[in-house]
């Protein structure tokens, strides 16, 4: 009885600022930017919803011929993947961020397989209608050391994202979790 008191007490807060349509504290709803207009690197994108990985997934020939490429790993703010899963589109103020890890094997005690090694970069698509005249723009932090970024210049990102996009400019169609129907 006591265990699940606990369980209750914890989670009754989450769940009614969900309910009422308010955010879970903790989050913002918006993308942060600095006073020159850069975008700040999202913070806490780890606790926000997996939508999905890939390895080597690339957008060039022959850009992978010594290995099997990046791991790639997507976030996605909550709020966004909620009104997703309703709509079929994201929100004005969406952020993705991908991480993408260099694939590293045969370190101790591993003798097989691969995984995560070193980030070799973070990055972030934003829909902010108020900023980008197209809604969506996209960015780079680098390795993620860098504390904020310059969107990159239309032709870099978006017009690729524009005509091979499966919803809204975004790539859903490799991510289970957003191109699939809900199972919940």
């Amino acid at each position: 009885m006591a265990r699940h008191l606990l369980v209750v007490l914890a989670v009754a807060p989450l769940l009614g600022a969900l309910g009422d349509g308010a955010r879970p504290t903790g989050t913002t709803a918006s993308p942060n930017y600095d006073a020159s207009g850069a975008l700040l690197r999202p913070q806490g994108y780890r606790s926000w919803v997996f939508v999905g990985a890939s390895l080597g997934l690339s957008y060039r020939e022959g850009s992978h011929e010594t290995g099997p490429g990046e791991f790639h790993h997507v976030y996605l703010r909550p709020e966004s993947y909620e009104a997703f899963r309703h709509t079929g589109r994201f929100p004005d103020k969406t952020v993705l961020v991908l991480e993408l890890h260099e694939a590293a094997q045969k370190v101790a005690p591993s003798r097989h397989g691969l995984f995560e090694g070193r980030r070799v970069a973070l990055e972030a698509a934003v829909k902010d209608v108020e900023r980008f005249p197209d809604g969506w723009a996209y960015f780079s932090f680098g390795d993620g050391s860098r504390p904020a970024a310059t969107a990159f210049p239309r032709s870099q990102c978006f017009d690729c994202h524009r005509q091979h996009a499966a919803s809204d400019n975004v790539f859903v169609q490799f991510y289970p979790v957003l191109r699939d129907k809900p199972v919940d």
